[in-house]
C-alpha cells in the first residue's frame, strides 16, 4: 500500500513540475526576441523572424543617405564570409535619424543592390526608436539595454535567440571587435 501511495505522489509531483515548466516556456515565448513578423523589402507578405532561429544574427538599422551608408559594403562582406556557418545580417531601413532613408521600398532595394551589391535580407522601412518603434526593435533595445543612437546601430543575437551585445554606428562590418564577437557566437 505504501509503495502504491508513493507512486501516486511521485506521479502527481511530476505532473505539477511539468505544468510549472510549461508555464515558464509560455512566459519565455512572450519575450522571445525572434517572435515577431515583418515584411521583407519589396514583398507584400510578412515573414516570421523565427525562421532565423538557430543562427547568429546581426540586426542593423540602415539608411541609404547617411554618412555610415558605405558600411553596407563591409556588412555584405561579413555576411558572405560567415553565412555558410549559420550567420545572417538582417537590415531594417529607417528614417528615424535625419530622415536619411527613402520612402519608397523599391528605391531602397535598388539603391542597396546597385550601389553595394547587398544580398543579405532587408526588411520594410520601420521605426527603430521611441514609442512608435517596431515591437522587434523595442524588445532588442530592452534586452540590450541600448537603443539605436543613429543609423547603422547593430545588435548581435546568438543562436539561442538572445541578444549578445549591441554596437554603435561607427562599428563597421570589418571591425575586429565585431568580427571576433560573431566568430565566438558561431
Amino acid at each position: 500500500m505504501q509503495v502504491f501511495d508513493m507512486k501516486i505522489q511521485t506521479k502527481a509531483g511530476l505532473l505539477l513540475i511539468g505544468a510549472l515548466m510549461s508555464q515558464t516556456v509560455i512566459g519565455q515565448d512572450e519575450q522571445y526576441v525572434l517572435g515577431h513578423s515583418i515584411k521583407p523589402l519589396g514583398k507584400s507578405e510578412a515573414v516570421e523572424l523565427s525562421q532565423y532561429e538557430g543562427k547568429v544574427l546581426l540586426v542593423v538599422n540602415t539608411a541609404s543617405q547617411c554618412g555610415f551608408t558605405p558600411q553596407f559594403e563591409s556588412l555584405e562582406k561579413l555576411y558572405k564570409d560567415k553565412k555558410d556557418q549559420g550567420f545572417e545580417v538582417l537590415g531594417f531601413p529607417s528614417g528615424d535619424f535625419g530622415g536619411q532613408e527613402f520612402n519608397n521600398s523599391d528605391k531602397i532595394a535598388s539603391f542597396c543592390q546597385v550601389n553595394y551589391g547587398v544580398t543579405f535580407p532587408m526588411f520594410e522601412k520601420i521605426k527603430v526608436k521611441g514609442k512608435d518603434a517596431h515591437p522587434f526593435y523595442k524588445q532588442l533595445a530592452k534586452e540590450a539595454n541600448s537603443t539605436p543612437k543613429w543609423n547603422f546601430h547593430k545588435y548581435l543575437i546568438g543562436r539561442d535567440g538572445k541578444v549578445i551585445d549591441s554596437y554603435l554606428s561607427w562599428t563597421s562590418g570589418d571591425s575586429n571587435k565585431l568580427r571576433k564577437a560573431v566568430e565566438a557566437a558561431l
